[in-house]
This record gives C-alpha cells, sequence and structure tokens, in this order.
C-alpha cells in the first residue's frame, strides 16, 4: 500500500480549506443555516401555541378511540413540523430571490416533509409493517435527493420497460403503481372505516342503510384505489374493460352462487327486510343478526355460535323475523291443572304470576285461557309479551313457570301428571277343553269300585 506523503497532504488539506472557503463558510451559507435555526426555533414556539389552540378546539375528538381521533392526535403531532416546514419554504423563496441558491433551505425543508410525512404514516396507516414500509421509502427516497442520485435513478428505471402488446410498462411506472396502489389502500382503509363510523352515529339512518351506504362507499373507494394505479402505470383504462369483459362472461358460470349471494345482499339492504339486530330464524337457525355482508349474513345464536348464511338463502327460503316492525312478540306459556281445581282462579293466578316476570310487559297484559281438556288435566296457557327477544325466550319462559308452580302451591291447586289404572282379570277356562275334561270324572265309572282282572 502506496503511503501519502507530506505534500499530498498538504494539498488535501489545501483543497479541502478552498471547498469550506468557497461551499460552506460563506455568507449565503452562513445566513441559510442561521435561518434553518430560525425556522426550527419559530416552529416549535408557534407549534406549541398551534398545538394548545388545537386541542382546546379538538379536545373530545383527541380523546376518542376511533379513527377521527386517531387522525387528529396524528395531526397534532406534527403541527410544529409543518409550521417549521412552511417557514423554511418561505424562507427558500426569499433566498433564491435575493441571493445566489438556498441548497441547504431545500435539503431542510425536505427533511421536514419527510419527517412529516414518516410522522403520519406511523400514526395513520392502519398495519404497522406498511408504516415501515411507508417510512423506509420516504427515508430513501429523502437520501436519494440530498445526494442528487433521484434523478439519474429515475432515469435508470424509466429506461427498463417490457410490452404488453400495445402497452409498455417501465420499471419505474410498475413500482409508482404498486407505491400508489398501496397508499390508496390505506387511505381507501382509513376513510372506509371513517364513513362507517359516521354513518354508524348516525341516527336518522336505518340500520340496513347504514350498512348499505357503509359497502357502497368502500367498494367505490377500492375501485378508485384500483383504477387510479393502474392508470399510473400507463394501462389503458378501454382495454382492460374490454378484457374484464371477456374474463367476466367466462368465470360468470362459475360463480353463480357468489353473485346470487352478491346481489341477494343488495337486494336486502334495499328492501330492508333483514337489518343487523333482528332476532331471526331461518334453516333451523335462530338468533340476533349481527351484520350483513356482501356474500353472507351473520347470525348469533344464544349458544354463543355463530352462523354465516348465505343471503340466497333468505331471500329464497321462509325466514321468520321476530322484529321486523315491531320488537314485542308474544310467547305462551301452557300449565296444567286437576280437574277437581278452579280453572278461573288457575286463570288469574298464571296471569298474576306472568306480570311478576320482570321482562313480561304490563300491556298488552298477560291473557290466561282454557285451551282443551286433556287425558288427565285441565290444559290452559298463558300468553305474555316482550320485548327483547334478543335476551332469549326460553329463560322468560322459565321465569314465568317457576312464578306459575309457587301460585298454585300456595293455593293448593294441584298439577297433575299422567295415571293409568291397571285392572287384572282371572282367565276362565272354555267349555270342552282338555283341562276340563281332565278334571270331570267319568258318569258312567265308579270311583269306589275295583278294576276286576
Amino acid at each position: 500500500m502506496q503511503e501519502i506523503s507530506l505534500p499530498q497532504w498538504q494539498e488535501l488539506a489545501r483543497a479541502a480549506e478552498q471547498w469550506l472557503r468557497g461551499s460552506v463558510l460563506t455568507l449565503n451559507t452562513l445566513g441559510q443555516a442561521g435561518a434553518v435555526l430560525l425556522c426550527t426555533v419559530l416552529g416549535l414556539l408557534l407549534g406549541r401555541l398551534a398545538q394548545r389552540a388545537f386541542e382546546r378546539r379538538f379536545e373530545q375528538q383527541l380523546v376518542s378511540t376511533d379513527y377521527l381521533g386517531k387522525l387528529m392526535r396524528a395531526v397534532n403531532r406534527v403541527l410544529w413540523l409543518s409550521v417549521a416546514g412552511v417557514l423554511l419554504s418561505v424562507a427558500g423563496v426569499a433566498f433564491r430571490t435575493f441571493a445566489t441558491g438556498a441548497r441547504l433551505l431545500d435539503v431542510a425543508t425536505t427533511l421536514a416533509l419527510a419527517w412529516i410525512a414518516i410522522r403520519l404514516a406511523s400514526g395513520l396507516i392502519l398495519r404497522r409493517f406498511w408504516g415501515k414500509v411507508a417510512s423506509i421509502s420516504v427515508w430513501i427516497l429523502v437520501a436519494l435527493e440530498v445526494v442528487g442520485l433521484l434523478q439519474p435513478m429515475q432515469e435508470f428505471m424509466d429506461g427498463l420497460s417490457m410490452n404488453f402488446g400495445d402497452v409498455s410498462v417501465s420499471l419505474l411506472q410498475a413500482l409508482k403503481a404498486v407505491l400508489l396502489f398501496v397508499l390508496l389502500y390505506q387511505i381507501a382503509s382509513a376513510m372506509s372505516r371513517f364513513s362507517e363510523e359516521r354513518l354508524n352515529r348516525n341516527t336518522h339512518l336505518t340500520p340496513s342503510a347504514r350498512v348499505l351506504f357503509g359497502k357502497g362507499v368502500k367498494f367505490s373507494l377500492f375501485t378508485l384505489a384500483f383504477v387510479l394505479s393502474l392508470s399510473s402505470a400507463g394501462v389503458n383504462l378501454t382495454s382492460l374493460a374490454v378484457l374484464s369483459g371477456a374474463i367476466g362472461v367466462g368465470i360468470g358460470f362459475g360463480l353463480q352462487k357468489i353473485f346470487a349471494n352478491l346481489v341477494s345482499g343488495v337486494i336486502l339492504l334495499f328492501e330492508k327486510s333483514v337489518k343487523p339486530g333482528d332476532v331471526i330464524e331461518a334453516g333451523g337457525v335462530q338468533g340476533t343478526v349481527l351484520s350483513l355482508n356482501a356474500r353472507f349474513t351473520s347470525v348469533l345464536t344464544r349458544d354463543g355460535k355463530e352462523y354465516l348464511i348465505p343471503n340466497e338463502n333468505l331471500i329464497t327460503n321462509e325466514v321468520v323475523i321476530w322484529t321486523h316492525r315491531d320488537s314485542n312478540v308474544r310467547l305462551k306459556v301452557p300449565a296444567g291443572i286437576s280437574y277437581n281445581a278452579d280453572p278461573r282462579l288457575a286463570m288469574r293466578l298464571m296471569e298474576a304470576a306472568a306480570l311478576q316476570t320482570p321482562r313480561v310487559l304490563p300491556s298488552p297484559p298477560p291473557l290466561a285461557r282454557l285451551i282443551g281438556f286433556g287425558d288427565s288435566s285441565v290444559d290452559l296457557e298463558v300468553r305474555i309479551w316482550i320485548s327483547d327477544p334478543e335476551e332469549g325466550v326460553v329463560n322468560v319462559k322459565s321465569d314465568v313457570l317457576l312464578n306459575i308452580w309457587d301460585a298454585f302451591k300456595e293455593h293448593g291447586i294441584e298439577i297433575p301428571f299422567p295415571q293409568r289404572d291397571l285392572h287384572l282379570r282371572t282367565p276362565f277356562p272354555h267349555e270342552g277343553s282338555k283341562e276340563q275334561e281332565a278334571a270331570e270324572p267319568d258318569p258312567g265309572s265308579d270311583p269306589d269300585s275295583e278294576t276286576n282282572g
């Protein structure tokens, strides 16, 4: 390895000194450094005032746990950076107008914008993985811009292209399309979640309308993100429409059930026949509708099991909706009494026992009816109304029956149970049978005589 001689060290020192005097230790560079420091300090001070005003104005939103609160907190964290970035931009314009350049201010402005983008990405992007990808991508772009390699890198990737028929797509276009789709996908997810939260708070809309508008906004946003990403890559959307039509005809037959469920879901939302919160019976499943999705309806039973019922089944098959127009539901609770008991007294006791149950509505009042005369009992029935069938019906029937049991016990009314009387008969021998012939003596013989040999 060749050693550097003293004259060479001296030459390097003189070159470094000339570079410092000509590029760094100049009045313009020192002025830009002072401007950067001043803008940073002013950004901190003014940003703190802006944060206080922002926190007072949006106090409730900042403590909220929904996506709007998350957005407000992310914006609040970058307020001072935004103020500093604006001041740096104004200072850069002033230096380029009255001086020879503003390279240092441009670098500081770029770093401030990159920092803002990273803080927003880490605070707003729903998944941590994509937040890290966005942060790394921003830092790479900033590094390339600072060292002056961003433009050459763009030109190099733009020269690497592939042809797909009449469409030529470069590596730069494909990379832009992917990054743009990821960004737009995250924005669409955030906006769709925000719209769903706002719609769920709107009490003027029915549950079906909220689901319909939410699904419509979500589908529109994701479609727009996909189309804009393809357009940025230079894909002709007209040819894409023709291609999608041809593919749609080919796969339509194989996806008949899926499309039938999709259309059925739209019909359910428009007709408002089934909506979240309804208690339904369909296909042997009874439970509360949790959500209406594009392909299926989620129903939660009292056993804690969640059934995914295809939307087509709710359109083509019979469905019992307990809470379609009104949440009040009538239940029938049967009971039996002995024939020796007073049915009128028993009916009054049943009505009083039903009213003692907390979930039974006092209006319409419980009504007891005599519905028949059974083999072992007089059959009675009390009809009650409840307003919360989603809380279960077996439990309220059990409470009513327990109250009836106590009332009948207190007033001495017997609750019968099936009884059977068993009669045993002794069979008589039939005339002319072998047993009778063996038991009767021969009339022509003398039992006391002896047989002569």
